[in-house]
């Protein structure tokens, strides 16, 4: 009991002090060179499960995403908490979010295809934006002439909206912000997810064969000025 105990409150002190989230693998580590404490998967999650419950109705909680477990303070305490910072949020474009946006419902898409959904042409400025972000990566390239490169979402995405798989986004139809913005997009991106829902399910894994000829139609992109969303707080 006292060796659940510990285990439970060096969980508690790495997810603290850890600057970014911790899988079950990091929190095992941690005990490799313990000659007492050996906790096993299953005794980590024990830990983590019992740490969820203590800090129930607490400013903080305990999350998982995508990367692994971290605490975050709530929503509820964002306006007070963002005090202690100098630097605003970063404020990103029309055309950005809703290009991130088309990626992470569609992927894996092809620059062109973004443009084909959207009607108009994707800023470089853009991609390159959610590159040096870490939101999106190439991992792959269409098997037609130009082998235009495949763009998927990161689990660096995930983590920043706080989401532990693609599976975990809204549906379309519930995303109000952006069906404000542009309602033609998410119409857009709603009928071609029903037409092929077959066989372009977002894939949680976030990787594609190289020249993979079943990798995704085409997509929209457009302009989007909004506050993207602050981590770390959760509801």
């Amino acid at each position: 009991m006292m060796s659940q105990k510990k285990i439970k409150n060096i969980v508690e002190a790495a997810l603290m002090v850890s600057g970014q989230p911790l899988s079950i693998n990091n929190l095992i580590h941690l005990f490799e060179e313990d000659k007492i404490l050996k906790p096993d998967r299953n005794e980590i999650r024990a830990a983590i499960h019992d740490l969820q419950k203590d800090f129930e109705g607490r400013g903080v909680t305990l999350v998982e995403v995508a990367s692994g477990f971290r605490f975050q303070a709530r929503n509820d305490y964002a306006d007070w908490v963002n005090k202690l910072f100098d630097e605003r949020p970063p404020r990103y474009s029309r055309a950005l979010l809703e290009t991130l946006s088309i990626i992470a419902y569609r992927q894996p898409v092809t620059r062109g295809e973004i443009e084909d959904i959207r009607g108009v042409s994707v800023s470089g400025t853009i991609t390159k934006t959610l590159l040096e972000r870490e939101w999106i990566k190439v991992v792959g390239h269409r098997d037609v002439p130009g082998r235009p490169e495949l763009l998927a979402t990161t689990k660096s995405f995930l983590d920043y909206f706080n989401l532990k798989k693609l599976s975990d986004l809204p549906p379309l139809g519930e995303i109000k912000d952006f069906d404000a913005i542009n309602p033609d997009l998410f119409e857009a991106l709603e009928k071609e997810k029903n037409q092929d829902n077959s066989k372009s399910e977002p894939n949680d894994d976030l990787s594609v064969n190289v020249g993979d000829p079943k990798a995704t139609n085409n997509e929209p992109e457009d302009d989007v000025t909004e506050t993207a969303k602050v981590i770390p707080f959760s509801n």
